[in-house]
C-alpha cells in the first residue's frame, strides 16, 4: 500500500477571500433603523437635559467652601466618572428594582444613567469653567454694589458659559454614542435596532455600516451647532 505523500512545509497556499458590499440590504435596513433615531435623541439629549442641571449644581457644590456641601459633591462626581456607563445602566436597569420594589423602564433606565453620568463630567466642567474667571470680576461686581448671588449670575456666570460650551459639546458627543451601550438592556434605539434587524436578515457589516453612518451624522449635525454657538459666543463678548 503506498505512503501518504507529507505535505511540502516550503509550498504556499494562498486563501481568497471575496466580498461584496450589498448596497440593496443597506439602503433597505435605513427605514428599520431609522425608528431607533428617536429613542437615540431621547435618550441624549433626555439624559443631558438633566445632567446639565445636576452639573450646575454638583459642580457649584464642589467648590464651596462650605465642606459638608463640597464633600458630597466630590464623592458624587469620583463616582460616577470613575465606573464604566454601561455597569451603571445595568445597576439601574438590574440592581436599582431590588431596593425600590419595582422593574424600572429601559427607556428610563438609559436616561438616568446619562443624566447621572454627563452629570459628573458637566461639574467638572462647570468648576473648571467658573474657576477660570479672574476674581477681580467678584471684586468688580462687589465695588459697584451687587450682592454675592447678583455678582455670580450677571458677571461671572456669563463669562465662564462661554469658555464652557465646547467641552459641553464634547459631552454631548460622548453621550449620543454611549447610547449605544444600552442595547444590553433592550432600548431599542440605533444598535438595537440594527441587531434585530441583522438577526432576521444576516447582512451583518451592511447594516452596523449604515448605523456608523446614522450616528456620525447625528453628532457632525450637533457639532456644527455647537461651532455656530461657539462663534456667536465670541462674536458677543
Amino acid at each position: 500500500m503506498p505512503r501518504p505523500i507529507p505535505p511540502n512545509p516550503t509550498e504556499t497556499h494562498t486563501v481568497e477571500f471575496q466580498f461584496q458590499f450589498d448596497w440593496q440590504a443597506a439602503i433597505n435596513s435605513i427605514p428599520y433603523l431609522a425608528k431607533g433615531i428617536p429613542y437615540t435623541l431621547m435618550i441624549s439629549f433626555g439624559g443631558l437635559a438633566i445632567g446639565f442641571v445636576l452639573g450646575i449644581v454638583f459642580g457649584l457644590l464642589s467648590i464651596n467652601k462650605s465642606r459638608a456641601l463640597r464633600w458630597p459633591a466630590t464623592a458624587y462626581i469620583e463616582i460616577f466618572r470613575g465606573t464604566p456607563i454601561l455597569v451603571q445602566v445595568l445597576f439601574i436597569f438590574y440592581g436599582l428594582p431590588d431596593l425600590i420594589g419595582g422593574p424600572i423602564d429601559p427607556l428610563t433606565a438609559g436616561i438616568a444613567a446619562i443624566a447621572l453620568n454627563s452629570g459628573a463630567y458637566i461639574s467638572e466642567v462647570v468648576r473648571g469653567g467658573v474657576q477660570s474667571i479672574d476674581k477681580g470680576q467678584t471684586e468688580a461686581g462687589l465695588s459697584l454694589g451687587l450682592s454675592r448671588p447678583q455678582t455670580f449670575w450677571t458677571i461671572i456666570w456669563p463669562q465662564a458659559f462661554r469658555r464652557m460650551i465646547p467641552p459641553l459639546g464634547n459631552q454631548a458627543i460622548v453621550s449620543i454614542k454611549d447610547t449605544s451601550l444600552f442595547s444590553v438592556i433592550g432600548v431599542g434605539e440605533l444598535v438595537r435596532q440594527g441587531q434585530v434587524y441583522i438577526a432576521n436578515t444576516f447582512t451583518a457589516f451592511e447594516v452596523y455600516f449604515v448605523v456608523a453612518l446614522m450616528y456620525l451624522a447625528i453628532t457632525l449635525s450637533l457639532s456644527l451647532i455647537l461651532r455656530l454657538l461657539e462663534r456667536r459666543g465670541v462674536a458677543s463678548a
